[in-house]
């Protein structure tokens, strides 16, 4: 079986909804994902901007240690008063704080690509936290992914 990422909200390479923008929603997407091979102990979440003008891109989300038994977050799961299962965590974003930040390229700088990735992890839990960057989860992620499936979602700010 192949590990697949589905979102009710997301198509992959469409236009990012207004809802998962910074300026018009802020809301954290729908996932669910499928087929998680075997051994996976925990599942971790990323949001990358890979098109930042920043020489590494800009991290706006980061989740893990999301239970084995967990296959889909609601949309405003990443909120800060969203429902994530009991054990996991939401990384500092490059906005400086933990949860969803949503698209908010630099007007004129053309398509931004914002890529959705759901991790399957080989432990029950990172050694991550609240205040750790998106550099330190994708380190973390790096020595424990079993698997890896993503949506991609596109955004231009025409100012």
């Amino acid at each position: 079986m192949t590990f697949t990422l589905t979102s009710n909200d997301l198509t992959d390479g469409g236009q990012l909804p207004d809802a998962q923008v910074y300026a018009k929603g802020n809301v954290s997407p729908h996932l669910k994902w499928s087929g998680a091979p075997e051994g996976t102990k925990s599942f971790a979440i990323t949001c990358y901007d890979p098109d930042a003008p920043t020489g590494s891109g800009f991290w706006h989300w980061t989740v893990a240690n999301i239970p084995a038994d967990v296959n889909e977050l609601e949309a405003g799961a990443g909120s800060p008063d969203g429902k994530l299962p009991a054990g996991a965590i939401q990384g500092r974003t490059d906005f400086g704080q933990a949860g969803f930040g949503g698209a908010a390229p630099p007007a004129g700088h053309g398509p931004h690509r914002y890529i959705f990735t759901v991790f399957a992890v080989d432990t029950d839990r990172l050694e991550v936290g609240a205040d750790d960057s998106g550099a330190v989860y994708g380190f973390n992620l790096h020595f424990h992914t079993l698997a890896k499936a993503s949506i991609t979602g596109i955004y231009e700010n025409k100012g």
